[in-house]
């Protein structure tokens, strides 16, 4: 995953809103999605992301990628770190988890809500959101594979499962 991309998406966007502080991203697989440090706020989003297994190759859609960004902004320098919730594959045994991979239009969706959301929770100011949708690439109807989902498997995930009875 192209850090350089989401950075220069994120600088973009906030250009477009016109805020002046300097805002820097970085990727950081510890946050947690509710125990934020002291002083930082929290954004969290589903968005669709693909996956590929690095053992088999295969590769599937998902339309619920979790994405954590916690954001704080001190004087006039912004901070976003962001975690991207991985899934593993379903035909290999002992997976790996995969990273997701997004495409540019839904980082630049998903870059866009946060905006709106650091202008809300870090300038207090109203972002009067909109709903942007993500662009889904390919088939994604199928069920949502708790089981090989790392946000499910921490108890996070808002896929919301029904159980037959």
């Amino acid at each position: 995953m192209d850090l350089q991309e989401w950075a220069s998406i994120l600088q973009n966007t906030i250009e477009e809103h016109d805020i002046e502080d300097t805002w820097s991203i970085e990727f950081d697989n510890t946050i947690i999605p509710d125990c934020q440090a002291r002083g930082w706020q929290k954004y969290i989003s589903g968005a669709f992301a693909r996956f590929m297994c690095s053992k088999c190759r295969r590769t599937w859609p998902s339309k619920r990628v979790l994405v954590v960004f916690h954001m704080r902004l001190l004087e006039d320098k912004g901070m976003v770190k962001v975690k991207r919730y991985r899934q593993e594959c379903k035909k290999c045994v002992q997976s790996t988890m995969e990273e997701p991979h997004f495409k540019t239009d839904n980082i630049e969706v998903l870059l866009e809500k946060l905006v709106e959301k650091i202008l809300v929770k870090c300038y207090n100011k109203d972002a009067g959101e909109k709903n942007i949708p993500f662009h889904l690439d390919g088939r994604s109807d199928g069920p949502h594979e708790t089981a090989h989902c790392e946000a499910c498997k921490h108890g996070i995930c808002r896929q919301v499962t029904t159980k037959e009875t």
